[in-house]
């Protein structure tokens, strides 16, 4: 994509309130020749106007892919046995902004997943394409027929369409399952709803993902998404205080990410393709008078210079919830707390105890 475009795509995204991705101008876009000898690579086109004569002809399933968790495992699975029994590219539709950011603003949920998360998720599983849709008012008031005759039928040549069974689409939300059926019947194509995902009798959704990740439920969080839940990011320089406590951490500065988690949890790190153990705090750092989200962690056992280093932390187990001391020894007596029962959950050896407990243990004793 030339330059000039990459601009445009990026000047829309900032404009839709900080809440778009503008790094889904960044991911390189391989051409045809490439994709279909390297079997990881996966195509990304970037806005309806780029489908190209050359992409008719797919099986298609659409979505926002917010997590990419089990419940769009099981969509994408369908999907991409559907492509192999036809001999034609799986390919996933998405939105950005998601529909929910455009209609609330900064009252949508928090992203489970930022774009690139769910390119590099999808690539990971080895869809063959995506198609990256912006999404406007103006898209969002085009009329559900529109949608399948111009898009689905003429541009994509839909063969074959995966869909979850509470898909609606269409100014209005007039579009449904029954409605693509029948657009199916008339201009040959097949639709099949895949049932819902369910975890102890319990539909797997974005939506239950937050709300167990609001709650701490970590171990309930990874069933779901069939992972640990991590936020990445580049490391870049803070004020420093943790090493003057003993502590010193990486700090991941959020900016616009608005992350569906705070508090305290044991994490771990992966950083130049290896993990390492630590203990975290995701929020605004209230005893310190903070005002804007970030993530700190401290790393167990470890030396050396993350600085400007790209990382991924895993949000392991929650520890507790953030809050404010009345004092920043307080604060500091806490953190050693917390970096204990981290080491205890990794199960990790406790072998030195902080200097601030030991004088407490001394007095109590």
């Amino acid at each position: 994509m030339l330059l000039a475009e990459s601009e445009k795509w990026a000047g829309w995204l900032n404009r839709l309130n900080g809440r778009a991705d503008p790094a889904c101008c960044l991911i390189y876009n391989p051409p045809i020749s490439m994709a279909a000898t390297h079997k990881a690579l996966m195509e990304l086109i970037r806005g309806i106007h780029n489908i190209k004569p050359r992409h008719r002809g797919c099986v298609l399933t659409i979505g926002n892919f917010d997590g990419v968790h089990q419940g769009h495992h099981a969509v994408l699975a369908r999907l991409q046995e559907k492509a192999a029994q036809l001999g034609l590219p799986a390919c996933v539709m998405l939105f950005e902004p998601q529909p929910l950011e455009l209609f609330a603003g900064a009252a949508a949920p928090a992203r489970l997943s930022r774009w690139r998360e769910k390119y590099e998720a999808l690539k990971a599983m080895q869809i063959d394409r995506m198609l990256c849709v912006r999404f406007t008012h103006r898209f969002a008031e085009q009329a559900a027929s529109t949608f399948i005759e111009q898009l689905l039928v003429e541009k994509l040549g839909v063969h074959y369409l995966v869909v979850g069974d509470d898909f609606r689409f269409g100014k209005g939300r007039e579009g449904d399952f029954h409605l693509l059926e029948e657009a199916g019947r008339r201009f040959g194509f097949e639709v099949i709803s895949t049932q819902s995902f369910q975890l102890s009798r319990q539909r797997v959704s974005s939506t239950l993902v937050r709300e167990a990740l609001k709650a701490g439920r970590m171990a309930e969080v990874e069933l779901m998404l069939g992972r640990p839940y991590a936020i990445s990011g580049r490391v870049a320089h803070g004020d420093k205080l943790g090493r003057t406590i003993g502590f010193p951490t990486a700090n991941l500065a959020l900016k616009r990410q608005v992350v569906p988690v705070g508090g305290v949890f044991a994490v771990e790190v992966i950083c130049s393709g290896k993990t390492f153990p630590g203990v975290a705090n995701v929020g605004v750092r209230p005893t310190l008078s903070g005002t804007q989200a970030r993530l700190e962690v401290h790393l167990f056992d470890f030396s050396g210079d993350l600085y400007g280093q790209q990382v991924k932390v895993l949000l392991r187990h929650k520890l507790r919830e953030e809050q404010k001391f009345d004092s920043f020894t307080a604060l500091k007596e806490q953190i050693e707390r917390d970096a204990l029962a981290a080491r205890a959950w990794f199960g990790l050896p406790q072998f030195h105890l902080p200097s601030t407990l030991l004088e407490k243990k001394g007095t109590q004793d």
